[in-house]
Formats: C-alpha cells, sequence, structure tokens
C-alpha cells in the first residue's frame, strides 16, 4: 500500500463531523426492499438527495470556511460549481456573513441557478462545463483578491464530505460496501479515507458517468489525467480532471472505480421514482445503477444518493426516455391505402389490445401513387415489452406491415 501524509486525520474527520452537525439535516439511511431483491444483496440509500441545500455538499463547503481566518473570509469567497457546491458556498457563506461568487457552466440547470442566487450568491455564468468555469473562477479570485473554495480538489473541504461515513457507521457498523458517486473525487476521497479509519475491510466503490470516467482512467495510469470532453447526463459529475491533492486518498482508499453508462442512470431514476417516490439527479443516481455490476452477494451495502437538485426539463426529458426504454412509449411505421376507413381499422386494432395511442402523423407523400400507399406513424403507450409485441402481432395478422421506428421523447 501506498504510503501518504496523512492531512485527513481521524481527529479532522471528528471536528468536522461537530462542526458539519450545526447546519446538517440528519439522513438516515433507508433501507431499500426493491433494490436489495434485484442485487441480491442488503441495499441501504443514504439519502444526501433530502440534505439541506439538495445535496451532501454543504457538509464540505461549511467545514472548509470554518477552517479560514477571519480575514480570509472577509476578503469574499469564489468558487465554481456545476450547483451543488455553488449552493453548499452560498449557503455556509450566508451563515458567517461572508460575500459569495459562484462561477457556473453556462449549462447549469435552472434550478441550481436559482437556489444558489436565493442563498445570496452572486452568479457568473461562464464556460460550457465545470473546468472552463473553474478557470474562469481562478482569474475573477486572482482580479479582485477573493478566496478561492475549490469543489472537490482541498483536503478540508474533503474532510467535511467524509462525515457521511460516520453517519452510515453509527447505523450500520457492519456495513459491508459503500458505493460513492464521483465527479471530482472529494467526496469519495474523504467516505474512503473516514471509512477505512474506521474498518479496513470495508470496501468502497466510486462509481462514475461512462462519458466523464476521468477518475478511473487516472486510476488506471497511476497519475491524474485530464480528458478532452465531457458527455454525460450527470452533469454533477461532467469532471474532465480529478483533483490532484486528494487523488494520493484515492489511490490509497478507494478499492475500485466502476463507470456506468447513461442509459442506466435513466432507469435508476425511474426504478427510485416508481419504489421511493424521490427525486434524484442524474449524478446523485451513480451509486444506485452501480449495484448491477457488484459482483457480491448477500452483502450489506450502502449507495450515497449524492444530490437530488434536478430540474423539471431535465426531468421531463429522463422520463420520456425512460419510458421509451422500457417500453412503456414506442412508434410505428405502416403503409395503408389512402381510402376512408383505413385510419379507423387501424386505431381499432390497436385499442382492441388495450393500446393508447398518444400521436398520429399522417404522410400523403411517402409515394408517388397515394392510393397504393400512405404512410402513418403511430405513437402509443404500452404495458412493456410483452405487450408492445402483442400490438405489433395483431396489425401484422391483420395485413399490416408496422416498422418500429425511433420514437420522439
Amino acid at each position: 500500500m501506498r504510503r501518504i501524509e496523512k492531512m485527513m486525520t481521524l481527529e479532522k474527520f471528528e471536528e468536522a463531523c461537530e462542526v458539519v452537525g450545526r447546519v446538517t439535516t440528519e439522513t438516515r439511511l433507508m433501507y431499500s426492499q426493491y433494490f436489495s431483491e434485484r442485487a441480491g444483496n442488503k441495499v441501504y440509500l443514504k439519502p444526501e438527495n433530502m440534505q439541506k441545500t439538495g445535496a451532501f455538499k454543504i457538509r464540505g463547503a461549511y467545514y472548509k470556511i470554518s477552517t479560514l481566518t477571519e480575514e480570509e473570509r472577509a476578503k469574499g469567497l469564489i468558487t465554481a460549481s456545476a450547483g451543488n457546491h455553488a449552493q453548499g458556498v452560498a449557503y455556509a457563506s450566508r451563515e458567517y456573513g461572508c460575500k459569495a461568487v459562484i462561477v457556473m457552466p453556462t449549462t447549469t440547470p435552472l434550478i441550481k441557478v436559482n437556489h444558489t442566487k436565493e442563498y445570496g450568491a452572486e452568479v457568473v455564468l461562464h464556460g460550457n462545463d465545470y473546468d472552463e468555469a473553474c478557470a474562469h473562477a481562478y482569474e475573477l479570485a486572482e482580479e479582485q483578491g477573493y478566496t478561492f473554495i475549490h469543489p472537490f480538489d482541498d483536503l478540508d473541504v474533503a474532510t467535511g464530505q467524509g462525515t457521511i461515513s460516520m453517519e452510515i457507521f453509527k447505523e450500520l457498523p457492519l456495513v459491508d460496501y459503500i458505493l460513492v458517486p464521483i465527479g471530482g473525487g472529494g467526496l469519495a476521497a474523504g467516505v474512503a479515507t473516514l471509512a477505512k479509519y474506521l474498518n479496513p475491510k470495508i470496501k468502497v466503490i466510486g462509481v462514475e458517468p461512462a462519458g466523464a470516467n476521468c477518475m478511473e482512467q487516472s486510476m488506471e495510469k497511476g497519475e491524474v489525467i485530464c480528458l478532452k470532453s465531457s458527455n454525460t447526463i450527470a452533469d454533477g459529475t461532467a469532471v474532465r480532471q480529478p483533483g490532484k491533492l486528494i487523488f494520493p486518498y484515492i489511490q490509497e482508499n478507494l478499492d475500485c472505480v466502476i463507470s456506468v453508462p447513461d442509459d442506466e442512470l435513466i432507469v435508476a431514476f425511474l426504478d427510485m421514482v416508481e419504489n421511493h417516490k424521490m427525486i434524484v439527479e442524474n449524478s446523485g443516481l451513480l451509486s444506485v445503477a452501480a449495484l448491477k455490476h457488484l459482483d457480491v452477494k448477500n452483502k450489506k451495502v450502502v449507495c450515497i444518493l449524492s444530490g437530488g437538485n434536478m430540474d423539471i426539463i431535465t426531468m421531463s426529458s429522463v422520463v420520456q426516455h425512460g419510458l421509451i426504454q422500457r417500453d412503456r412509449i414506442f412508434t410505428v411505421s405502416v403503409l395503408l391505402p389512402d381510402k376512408p376507413g383505413e385510419l379507423v381499422h387501424v386505431a381499432s386494432l390497436i385499442a382492441g389490445q388495450q393500446g393508447n395511442v398518444i400521436r398520429l402523423d399522417h404522410n400523403q407523400f411517402v409515394s408517388t401513387n397515394r392510393n397504393a400507399a400512405v404512410e402513418l406513424k403511430i405513437t402509443m403507450e404500452a404495458f412493456g415489452t410483452e405487450h408492445k409485441q402483442r400490438i405489433i402481432k395483431e396489425l401484422e395478422n391483420s395485413g399490416y406491415r408496422p416498422r418500429l421506428i425511433r420514437a420522439n421523447p
């Protein structure tokens, strides 16, 4: 095992727990019967989506600001964030009476921008992703003399985030695995380091989106690497380069990293809504989506749900894509003669199989001979894959040749 200078000490974690406890909401573990049955493990959820400011980030931000001098706080604070750290810094700054300037990517969901402003921070929108926003924040800090609060590459911030582990162990002392989302690595570094202090045998696994797997690639190469780009619906973890200061702690204490494709996050979102009635943002769902990739059985597994700040437009899009993936919504194209009664006949066949038509597109110009064929695109709701196949079979048995096409979400 590699040796590193242990600046994230057990004493500091204990101090952070006391400090952070002044402002955080208790997020008790929730046992999930649904995910337990599907994973073959005892799965518990750590619902930081229910935390004050809607995410775990308040922990690191508040603890970091508590360690600053009065002079450092008086200069004003600045940070860069895709949203959750922004709200954490804004909230903590208000508690300490500090000015806060937050640089956010232009792609940040509106709900995160508005909430950050509501906590009293000045918001500057700049860049297409976190890394571009961060570079601009450093420039502003240099120009204006602000004190920079890094969202993840800071040992005090990571220590504050790691207080989650203390709470997990108090409730579930015999936990075997902790699954933790990774963006830049601050949460994972804090959680894994404290977890190993408390039980060296525990397994802590990081999870990041496949389209922004900078930590996975860095772990493989043994050094911090920077991706050329990031492409994921998990905006809170769309980071191209992990933190250099926290990377040794990741190497020392994180057992491995799993990357999850966006499609699996969409499924996890629907599973969470339907079975736990909770809204969890895509980044927060990484831990749950990773359960199917965990090659163990009959273990006590805690999934950290890192946040729940999701705007309505994103939520709507995820739901629609999820319904399409589950064959709850699908579209077929059929060719039929352009004569009275054909449309009614097709509709009656679908109704007879309890399909629900939600959209019709009628194209009379698919053929030069309209009497021979016009195209009818039918988007409909079904109960699932079996029901979908039954509807298609009914159309085929009636002489039509339905062709599946991509449904528009």
